[in-house]
């Protein structure tokens, strides 16, 4: 006698092909050409299997991202916080750049005018954390007098990722990592760095 088909395992397994689909289209032909259709046709699943648990292709991506990369660029702290920075920031472009989660990444943020949704969630899972761990950084950079006592920690990490995100929406080449350590001295020394 066989056993009956645990519709949680089937339901899980459908999840983790939409999941795989939709990375792997991405990855292919970017973030224009992934649709609902597509994913659906590739995970083997129909596309009201799809919407049971999300709204968009977004949501769908930002979930695969999440889920199957490392997304979090660790903030070292040698004391040394100019070369500290420039290591986190140089690792954050390799992510935002470099496949599968750079460009599923950034066309999530392409959607963000458009979804409130997808923007809340973006903002609690990616933004925010790496935002708050960021001033972290700067804030112990302070407490260790590398920076001065009323120095904007918030506005300064604006000042260094701005741009970033800059380049990678308009599509502008990445900073070379010389022009990146320009960066990174320019706005710490506003800051009162003292290296």
């Amino acid at each position: 006698m066989s056993a009956t088909p645990n519709p949680q395992r089937r339901s899980e397994k459908s999840r983790q092909a939409i999941l795989a689909a939709s990375i792997g289209l991405c990855t292919e032909k970017g973030y224009g050409g992934v649709t609902m259709e597509a994913i659906a046709a590739r995970a083997g699943v129909s596309k009201k299997t799809i919407y049971r648990w999300w709204t968009s292709k977004g949501a769908v991506l930002m979930e695969a991202v999440g889920q199957g990369t490392d997304t979090h660029t660790p903030f070292p702290d040698t004391g040394d916080l100019v070369a500290d920075m420039y290591t986190q920031m140089t690792g954050a472009v390799r992510q935002l750049t470099t496949p599968p989660f750079g460009p599923a990444y950034i066309g999530i943020l392409s959607e963000l005018h458009h979804d409130e949704e997808l923007t809340r969630a973006v903002q609690e899972k990616f933004i925010n954390p790496r935002f708050n761990a960021a001033v972290d950084r700067l804030r112990s950079a302070q407490r260790q007098g590398a920076l001065s006592e009323d120095a904007d920690l918030e506005l300064a990490v604006e000042l260094l990722y701005g741009p970033l995100y800059y380049r990678i929406v308009l599509r502008k080449p990445m900073y070379t990592p010389e022009r990146m350590a320009e960066l990174v001295g320019h706005v710490l020394r506003t800051l009162d760095c003292r290296p």
